[in-house]
């Protein structure tokens, strides 16, 4: 299998590091991101309880939602640099490619359930802003309401009195403030962006503003007792983000994806890098070409690796026969599996 991997990327495979587990007794199964436990058990509970995997899907990023877990999903926390909190989230059918999200989302905390409504009620992929937060209301979920929590204020105060620093600002000025900011008329595009150079290899990135509090997402797949797959996705993004910026959250190939045929994906990491590569699509991808899930998603997540050598972000692949596998790159990342053979959900650990 190793054959159809790009040839280039054989040697970044043996720095990122996965496994794969078989799944014996296939379906129903529940994989999600990080050890949230209680929204894999609510997902599970609800897969077991007849509902579709769309609505168990929503079932367990919902539970997330409510419990804040890790403080990046749902509302109160990850202020951006005005304090605010906004919500991207995204649901996706496998068995017929529709696709719901939402992204900056403001005023309404029920992120996986506005997305559910887009895909269910417009023939649209995604919105945006307070369009997104309207249409949200207005097709029955409580808002407005202020996704501030004590915490995320305290966050961003603190933020404030260190200068907002770290940020997302680059090639302005001034650099060690709060702003307002101007571009700087000296940048060299052909330095920076590598877009004169050809033999550009590696882009720089900073990444000290990116832990497992700062830039988390829960990516959750569920398979039905047919092999009927939903993916969710469910993030306060990232903290002190520029007002109006959407991660891959709400990018569907991206944080999450799934097709009945193949299998599925979530990731989970440095969202700005991972939706330029489109991680989880490559993975789905290279599972219907026949790569098992541990190489699919090392091979994925190489290549971003190879552009980018600082990035942080993590991802789990399994395929429509059960098998489930993870992959990481600069930092410990853990899954978590629910299955019929397991008494309750076990977390996977795959290291950098």
């Amino acid at each position: 299998m190793v054959a159809v991997l790009p040839l280039i990327l054989i040697a970044l495979l043996s720095t990122v590091t996965g496994h794969e587990v078989k799944n014996a007794n296939k379906f129903p199964l529940v994989v999600s991101t990080w050890p949230f436990l209680e929204a894999v058990r609510a997902g599970w509970k609800a897969i077991n309880g007849g509902l579709s995997s769309i609505d168990a899907v929503v079932e367990g990023c919902s539970t997330c939602e409510i419990l804040r877990c890790d403080g990046t999903v749902g509302p109160g926390g990850s202020p951006d640099e005005r304090s605010e909190s906004t919500i991207d989230a995204l649901i996706m059918n496998g068995a017929t490619m529709e696709v719901g999200a939402v992204g900056a989302m403001r005023y309404v905390k029920d992120g996986i359930k506005a997305a559910k409504l887009v895909m269910l009620y417009t023939e649209h992929t995604m919105l945006v802003g307070d369009q997104a937060s309207a249409f949200a209301v207005t097709m029955g979920l409580p808002g407005p309401s202020n996704l501030s929590s004590t915490e995320s204020m305290e966050k961003w105060r603190n933020w404030r009195e260190n200068q907002c620093q770290p940020n997302f600002r680059k090639n302005v000025l001034p650099t060690n403030s709060c702003g307002p900011y101007h571009r700087k008329e000296d940048v060299n595009l052909g330095e920076k962006t590598c877009l004169l150079d050809n033999v550009c290899d590696t882009i720089e990135m900073k990444s000290s503003h990116v832990d497992f509090h700062n830039h988390d997402t829960i990516s959750m797949a569920i398979f039905d007792q047919f092999g009927h797959i939903a993916v969710g996705t469910s993030t306060n993004g990232a903290s002190f983000k520029i007002p109006g910026r959407v991660g891959d959250g709400p990018i569907a190939g991206s944080s999450a994806y799934a097709d009945d045929e193949v299998g599925a994906c979530g990731a989970t990491g440095d969202g700005d890098i991972m939706m330029r590569f489109l991680p989880c699509y490559q993975v789905v991808e290279s599972m219907r070409l026949g790569v098992e899930p541990r190489l699919a998603a090392k091979d994925a997540i190489s290549r971003i690796a190879k552009k980018y050598p600082n990035f942080v972000g993590a991802l789990f692949a399994v395929n429509k026969n059960g098998t489930h596998a993870g992959a990481c790159y600069g930092w410990t990342f853990q899954y978590s599996v629910r299955s019929l053979s397991m008494d309750d959900v076990e977390v996977f650990t795959v290291y950098p």
